[in-house]
């Protein structure tokens, strides 16, 4: 089992920036694929972006690019999710996820998700 405790949500300006934290404990050894989704009221969860054990392969939603960035402290357990130039459309609850496979996060189908943090940009 892995757990997954988000943070570093909150309120803030359009434009402004955030760095989400996503803290791993558990059978960590097992994930090699670590992600972020996202979810409004009345929408489907969506992808967000993706990180391979190592960092060697990322993956983002096209329409983030340049403007979200995920890393990977491994000393630490703790994936980030870095979101600048915020709109208020990125306004959402957005989840940490893991998992074995990079397909299977793509596709929404973790096997470990976080409870989320709300992120709220004002505009």
């Amino acid at each position: 089992q892995v757990q997954l405790v988000e943070s570093g949500g909150g309120l803030v300006q359009a434009g402004g920036s955030l760095r989400l934290s996503c803290a791993a404990s558990g059978s960590t050894y097992s994930i090699s694929t670590w992600g972020w989704f996202r979810r409004t009221p009345g929408k489907e969860r969506e992808f967000v972006a993706a990180l391979t054990w190592g960092g060697s392969t990322t993956d983002y939603l096209d329409s983030l690019k340049g403007r979200f960035a995920i890393s990977r402290d491994n000393a630490k357990n703790t994936v980030y999710l870095q979101m600048n130039s915020l709109k208020p459309e990125d306004t959402a609850v957005y989840y940490c996820a893991a998992d074995r496979g990079r397909t299977t996060m793509i596709e929404g189908r973790a096997a470990y998700w976080g409870q989320g943090t709300q992120v709220t940009v004002s505009s």
